[in-house]
């Protein structure tokens, strides 16, 4: 009777292990074609695309990525990571406060400020594009670092003010109380008690707002556009490689050295994106 009984959960278990399974192979199967072919010659990339053998494995297509004159890798990550830095900061800067004031309030217009910032969330990047585009050409921003950062900053908020209202509601008022007897006003006793507590949930939103500026193209392409000079890494491989993509030996590697970094950096921190996204709903 037990055996009968537990059957049912048994297959249930079974097939959810196989359906796992299929969507991680279907996921793995294109970055699995992009390592290996990276350190292949042209002929073994065509004539065995998921094979790779100890005569065929070199290092010099990736070294002669590293240094082509075509695509400056090292610049490329130096500009990324620069923009990845400043986005986080004012983000960071200008979401912390607006989420402390929303979940600290009371009244129905901080839910509908909540609300109104959520909508953000809705509303795809890319249509956002044209208008924008206008406002930073009339506001002589357009090909600009600035222009670009300030984009990307407004394009992160609503996620990092969601994010943040919900794990500071989850924080107890009486941390606020104990610093206002203690003589801390709102802005201090914000920065100065309540903000350290919100690591966990900061590390979530850096995360997050890191890989989103990395892998981003779209928005470089047209507000930093060509005419700039700056080439982020995403815009500098579709230079690159828009200029030799039937050579398989440059484009594997340099696709391969633009997503190296993000994929280090979200397997060291991806625990952090879990536990801060269920920080706020464990806090007691």
């Amino acid at each position: 009777m037990t055996q009968t009984r537990n059957r049912p959960a048994l297959i249930a278990r079974i097939l959810r292990w196989v359906v796992l399974g299929v969507v991680a192979i279907t996921m793995l199967i294109p970055m699995y074609t992009m390592v290996i072919n990276a350190f292949k010659p042209q002929a073994d990339i065509i004539e065995n695309p998921l094979l790779i053998t100890p005569q065929s494995f070199t290092f010099d297509y990736l070294w002669a990525a590293i240094t082509s004159s075509k695509f400056n890798v090292i610049a490329a990550y130096g500009i990324t990571l620069l923009f990845v830095v400043l986005v986080n900061v004012c983000c960071i800067a200008l979401a912390a406060p607006v989420a402390y004031v929303i979940a600290r309030g009371r009244s129905k217009w901080h839910l509908g400020l909540l609300l109104l910032f959520v909508s953000g969330l809705f509303i795809p990047g890319q249509v956002t594009l044209i208008p924008v585009v206008f406002v930073l050409r009339v506001l002589g921003l357009i090909n600009t670092i600035p222009g670009f950062i300030l984009f990307e900053t407004a394009a992160t908020l609503p996620v990092t003010i969601f994010l943040f209202t919900a794990y500071l509601r989850s924080v107890p008022r009486d941390i606020d109380e104990a610093a206002a007897l203690d003589g801390a006003g709102p802005i201090r006793a914000f920065w100065s008690c309540i903000f350290p507590i919100m690591r966990p949930v900061v590390a979530t939103i850096v995360v997050l707002n890191s890989i989103g500026v990395w892998n981003d193209f779209v928005s470089p392409q047209i507000i930093l556009g060509p005419s700039s000079g700056i080439y982020t890494v995403t815009t500098g491989v579709y230079a690159a490689v828009g200029q030799f993509s039937t050579d398989y030996t440059q484009v594997f590697p340099t696709l391969l050295l633009a997503v190296l970094p993000a994929m280090a950096f979200f397997i060291i921190m991806q625990r952090h994106i879990i536990g801060g996204l269920v920080a706020g709903a464990t806090k007691g």
